[in-house]
């Protein structure tokens, strides 16, 4: 019930203060993406196991986001759904052969199917853009036409609705009994196979899951900025999509978005006061929260919690 009221209380703070201060909308909008994505690979660090590679999927969606919308012009609400589902049905497809390898060879092939992906985007720039990418008009929300202030308020709310619908969804996964079946994967697969549950299909739901949430901040992402580039894809930011994993909490979905903030506003703030030694910054700050806070933010917030549950 605490956890609940905290969500709300900072669901409320956050929209309020990106209406009291207009220039946070598009930050909040980048760190509502960034959690989306990152839950997803909280979905895979819950069988145990990393993945490098898993902003392909938030790339693949950004650019079906974008094709989309340069040919048929269609609603965001739809745009979103589209490229979620594009992004699903890659994950479907490439999980087949993942779901086969764990520990660094799945974290490896996930980085190389990403650079992969990389390089086709930057040499086919006929088609893709190339390096510069590809930008598209605002699209009309609801389907009606928005001026780019209040498309970015409404795209806000929508987005905001999807990160809580998006972490409710996770952990009721997690509770359930394919997600309590990709959690012994981690701690023991030959006893899970001799119970006669397939570990290979059940760890497939999970990469499917986590490719659609992947895809879902992609997608976001794209119309937030208007323009998708082959750097959504890139190795970078496939890492830094563990950091925030690590930095928020692998041990709730609240973590990827508590993660997702601090490190959007971190990254802004540092960038600002420290160009070009942003990245020793944020370096500093996950060693420190390795050695000091393992569990990541989410951690200290749920240990203050029941602490003050059981007082």
């Amino acid at each position: 019930m605490r956890l609940r009221m905290l969500v709300i209380l900072l669901a409320a703070v956050v929209l309020g203060l990106s209406f009291v201060f207009p220039w946070l909308k598009t930050p909040v909008l980048l760190a509502l993406a960034n959690g989306l994505a990152v839950s997803g690979v909280i979905v895979l660090i819950r069988a145990g196991q990393v993945s490098f590679g898993n902003a392909m999927f938030a790339c693949l969606a950004g650019y079906c986001a974008a094709f989309v919308a340069r040919a048929w012009h269609l609603d965001a609400l739809l745009l979103i759904a589209l490229s979620c589902g594009f992004a699903a049905l890659a994950g479907a497809v490439i999980g087949v052969f993942i779901v086969r390898y764990r520990g660094i060879f799945f974290g490896m092939l996930n980085l190389a199917l990403s650079m992969v992906l990389f390089s086709v985007l930057g040499k086919f720039g006929g088609l893709t853009g190339g390096t510069d990418g590809l930008r598209f008009d605002r699209p009309t929300l609801g389907f009606v036409h928005l001026e780019r202030e209040s498309f970015e308020t409404a795209l806000l709310i929508v987005a905001m609705a999807l990160a809580i619908g998006a972490g409710w969804l996770v952990q009721r996964y997690f509770a359930s009994v394919s997600g309590q079946a990709l959690a012994a994967i981690k701690t023991n697969e030959t006893r899970l196979e001799y119970l006669g549950i397939s570990a290979k299909r059940v760890f497939w739901g999970g990469y499917v899951l986590s490719a659609t949430l992947c895809g879902l901040g992609g997608s976001l992402f794209a119309l937030t900025q208007g323009l998708v580039t082959p750097e959504m894809g890139y190795w970078v930011r496939s890492g830094e999509l563990v950091f925030i994993a690590i930095l928020g909490g692998s041990g709730h979905a609240l973590g990827a978005f508590i993660g997702a903030f601090v490190f959007e506003f971190m990254k802004l703030y540092a960038a600002a006061l420290l160009t070009g030694a942003w990245q020793l910054v944020m370096g500093l700050i996950l060693i420190a929260m390795v050695f000091m806070a393992p569990k990541g933010v989410f951690g200290m917030i749920e240990r203050h919690l029941r602490s003050g549950r059981s007082s």
